[in-house]
């Protein structure tokens, strides 16, 4: 499983505990961990169903996985889905248009990009890297498998 990784913490001059996963561009807290630990599961399955709604299913599951340190390690039953909303997620965040990013891929066609980024395709992880600088060429994830 690939997940996104992001991670948790005590707010030192609050008692909440707050939780980022930047490459998705989403922070939100808790009153304790576990609660952090929920609250992005929310936040994220939100803007999955805002883009996504018609390719979720009953079945459909995110995942949140605390490690050392307070590094937490997001995945989903459908990886697609993931990638899908990295990639809109860091175009937006750059400001770029889809015909912009298409140009960057050196395409002629903005729907072989697209269709990434509307979970039509999956890229292998060396075609997502491919597709995630020329969304946001200032930002690389950090994928973990």
């Amino acid at each position: 499983m690939i997940e996104l990784e992001g991670r948790v913490w005590k707010d030192p001059d609050s008692s909440w505990w707050l939780i980022e996963i930047s490459f998705l561009d989403v922070m939100t807290q808790g009153k304790t961990r576990k609660d952090a630990l929920e609250m992005i599961k929310d936040a994220v399955m939100e803007l999955l169903k805002d883009s996504y709604g018609d390719f979720l299913d009953k079945k459909f599951q995110l995942m949140v996985n605390l490690y050392e340190d307070g590094i937490i390690g997001l995945g989903s039953s459908d990886e697609k889905l993931l990638f899908a909303l990295g990639l809109k997620r860091q175009r937006l965040r750059s400001g770029s248009t889809i015909r912009e990013v298409s140009r960057r891929l050196k395409s002629k066609s903005p729907n072989a990009y697209s269709r990434y980024e509307r979970a039509q395709a999956r890229p292998s992880l060396e075609k997502y890297a491919e597709l995630l600088h020329a969304a946001n060429p200032s930002r690389r994830p950090l994928l973990v498998s």
